[in-house]
Formats: structure tokens, C-alpha cells, sequence
């Protein structure tokens, strides 16, 4: 009785020693698996304060709440079942569709990028009439729905070795990580100018100097938010098609990126820093050019469409 009792406490012990092992793991996974997606991350919190531009400031936190439980819809039941099954029976599609996806980011930014360059950018910024919340929500969301499949699908990547279960487990605990420092941060920006309103009107002195300071930043913030979420676009999405690229098996391009990482990693204390630049650099050029490829096909459908349409009303 007393060699069985010993024998369960052992058996025990290993299953809890094998259980610690296996959430070390996640963890360690589920931390790699975020930062590789930290990019497209960082492209949602700049998108999305601008759907709560021009609505009235005690709706916005309500607004920015229902967009997040929408994210984490997206993220839990639509993409993570979807994810899975490919992943799981048909993972020879995740790389074509991870580049799908970096083709879109690219496209994003490159039409951003043009609409300034020729001064088009201008119009968007000013239509901030009044407008319907689930209209916004709606769009909001949809919008997201793009950026958290790039987001699972990278993270799915990354962590492609584990097993079905690891894989479900460490996907949800990213949707929901992401989801929450997301539209946590999102709620911080379109509230920081309210919170310096308060602190000018309610202090003196040094206070009332920072709130006024916040609230005179808040749309410099905002317009830097803009940059870095359109870089961070060209980033991943060049990031991810040149990877792609290299994985279906045209390697040149890969080969001279990783030729140049390796020209400047030897440089002390900074070969490391030196060779993410290089590639960085060099995937926002090609995020650049194949979102402004595919920016030029679309304007070129649209006049088709349109010579169509008035040869049609005719």
C-alpha cells in the first residue's frame, strides 16, 4: 500500500514537473510568437484612434470597446478555427496566404504614401462630419479583421513545430495579450487630450502646464502615430513577402538581403542593430514596391471600370 502511494506521489511529481515544462514552453512560445507580430501590432494602434475622430468624447471609450470585442471575435472565431485546420492539414497554404496578407499591408501604405505624394491625402483627414456608431464599429472592425489574421497567422508561424494543443493554447493567450494592450493603448491616445483638459482646468502651475502641453501634442501624436503605423506596414509587409518568396524557392532576393546583414554584423557593439536596419530597409523597399505595383493596377481597373460605365450610360 505504502510502495503504491509512493509510486502516484512520483508519478505525480513527474506529471507536474512535465506540466511546468510544457507552460515554460508556452510561455517562451507565446512571448516569441507576440513579438514577431509586434509590427502589425504597432500598425493597429495607430489605424485605429482614427475611427473615434469627430464623435462626441464620452462615446469614444464605449466605441473603442465594442471595436475590441469585435478584434477578439475576429481573432478567436473566425481566424484561430481557420488558422488551425490550415495549419494542421493543409499548412503548405499558410505561407501563400501569409504573403496575401503582406502583399495587402504593403498595398496600404504604398496608397497612403501616393495619396500624400500627390495630395490626396488631405480629403480623407477632413471628413469628420458626424457619423453613425455601428457604422464605425462595423468598419473598424472589418479593418481589423485584416491585421488580426496577419497578426495570428505570424504568430502561427512562428510557433508551427508546436502540437495542436500548444498551438491552440499559446494562439488564444496572443489573441487575448494583443487584444488588450491594443485597444488598452488605443483607449490611452483618444483620451489623453480630455485628461489634459482636466489637468489645466483643475491645476495650477507645473500640472496645469502639462495638461496644456498634452493637449497641444495629442495631434502631433497622432499625425507620428500615422508615420509609424504606415512604416511599420511596409515593414512586415515586405518583411513577410520576402521571406515567402525565398520559402517558394526563389532565393536571390533573400540572399542579397542576408549578404548585407552579414556585411555589417561584424561591426562591434552595434553589428546587431546595423543588420535589423539593413533588413528592415530593405523590406519596407520591397513592401514599397510591390504595394505601389499593385496601387497602379488597382488605379488602372478603376478607369477601365469607369470608361465602362459611362460608355454604358450612353
Amino acid at each position: 500500500m505504502a510502495g503504491g502511494l509512493v509510486a502516484l506521489l512520483d508519478d505525480v511529481a513527474a506529471l507536474s514537473r512535465l506540466a511546468a515544462a510544457s507552460l515554460d514552453d508556452i510561455g517562451a512560445a507565446t512571448g516569441k510568437a507576440t513579438a514577431k507580430a509586434a509590427g502589425v501590432v504597432i500598425d493597429d494602434a495607430a489605424v485605429t484612434p482614427q475611427y473615434v475622430r469627430g464623435l462626441a468624447a464620452e462615446r469614444e471609450l464605449p466605441i473603442v470597446k465594442k471595436i475590441a470585442i469585435g478584434s477578439l471575435r475576429n481573432k478567436i472565431l473566425i481566424i484561430l478555427p481557420i488558422a488551425l485546420l490550415l495549419s494542421q492539414f493543409l499548412p503548405g497554404l499558410l505561407t501563400p496566404i501569409l504573403m496575401l496578407g503582406g502583399a495587402y499591408l504593403s498595398y496600404e501604405a504604398a496608397h497612403k504614401i501616393w495619396a500624400v505624394l500627390t495630395g490626396h491625402g488631405a480629403h480623407a483627414a477632413d471628413e469628420d462630419g458626424p457619423r453613425d456608431e455601428k457604422t464605425v464599429v462595423a468598419g473598424a472592425v472589418r479593418t481589423d479583421l485584416i491585421l488580426s489574421a496577419e497578426i495570428m497567422v505570424i504568430a502561427l508561424d512562428t510557433i508551427a513545430s508546436e502540437g495542436f494543443w500548444n498551438r491552440l493554447i499559446i494562439l488564444v493567450i496572443v489573441a487575448i495579450v494583443i487584444t488588450f494592450v491594443v485597444y488598452g493603448a488605443v483607449g490611452l491616445i483618444v483620451k489623453m487630450d480630455d485628461i489634459g483638459l482636466k489637468l489645466a482646468e483643475n491645476s495650477s502651475g507645473f500640472t496645469e502646464k502639462f495638461g496644456r502641453g498634452l493637449v497641444s501634442a495629442m495631434p502631433k501624436v497622432m499625425s507620428v502615430l500615422s508615420v509609424v503605423g504606415t512604416a511599420a506596414m511596409l515593414w512586415v509587409g515586405g518583411h513577410i513577402l520576402l521571406n515567402g518568396i525565398d520559402e517558394l524557392g526563389f532565393h536571390p532576393l533573400y540572399e542579397l538581403v542576408h549578404h548585407g546583414e552579414e556585411a555589417v554584423r561584424g561591426v562591434a557593439g552595434v553589428g546587431g542593430v546595423l543588420a535589423w536596419i539593413v533588413n528592415t530597409i530593405a523590406s519596407a523597399i520591397l513592401g514599397f514596391v510591390v504595394g505601389s505595383l499593385i496601387v497602379a493596377i488597382m488605379a488602372g481597373v478603376g478607369k477601365v471600370r469607369g470608361t465602362k460605365d459611362v460608355a454604358a450610360a450612353h
